[in-house]
């Protein structure tokens, strides 16, 4: 569902061995995985299912505990579920997180545009490898209309204000998600993405 050569393309940069794969083996045998997106929710987890990937996920993730990175659509397929739907009707997620997706609702339409679109900074909630060499008030470029919504605060990694504040980045254990696009966010976004690679 989008972005993965802009992904690739920084991995490369970092001198990084990376493949774009729909390969449930190569899903098991990664060292790291990073799950890229933008779309729709609903749209996203039907065509992992139909690639036959969400097993492969699951495994990867929750048995042998490989490291993974959402990326926007990417982390919030983390969720129990989302809203993003015709009817707001709830579509299951990978349900890895204690978080359900929702819309943004925000009161000066004028101000605060949905979607959200743009660079916004950071705030550094905890303690993070995935955060190494990043300075609170960092910058990241954002592209979204649905957004975080955690029953489980200790997941929350970066919060970020837009109209109200809300979770932009996430982690639990070997779990990691952002909601910006780290591929887009120059020297930061490297940093990140470097941070991620470079994990134990």
């Amino acid at each position: 569902m989008g972005n993965l050569h802009s992904v690739k393309k920084k991995l490369d940069r970092l001198k990084v061995e990376s493949i774009i794969s729909s390969d449930p083996n190569a899903i098991l045998n990664a060292d790291k995985l990073i799950l890229p997106g933008v779309g729709h929710f609903g749209k996203a987890m039907h065509n992992l299912q139909e690639l036959g990937l969400i097993d492969a996920l699951n495994h990867a993730v929750l048995s042998k505990k490989t490291p993974i990175l959402g990326i926007c659509l990417g982390m919030q397929l983390m969720a129990k579920v989302s809203f993003e739907s015709e009817n707001n009707s709830a579509c299951e997620g990978l349900r890895w997180l204690d978080a359900e997706v929702v819309k943004f609702q925000v009161k000066d339409t004028l101000r605060f545009k949905i979607p959200h679109t743009g660079w916004n900074s950071i705030q550094i909630q905890k303690e993070s490898p995935l955060m190494n060499n990043l300075k609170n008030d960092s910058e990241f470029y954002f592209v979204h209309s649905y957004h975080f919504k955690v029953n489980d605060p200790s997941i929350v990694l970066n919060t970020t204000d837009y109209s109200d504040t809300f979770v932009s980045a996430v982690s639990k254990d070997a779990i990691f998600g952002v909601q910006y696009h780290p591929e887009k966010s120059h020297d930061a976004g490297i940093q990140l993405l470097e941070n991620f690679v470079r994990l134990g």
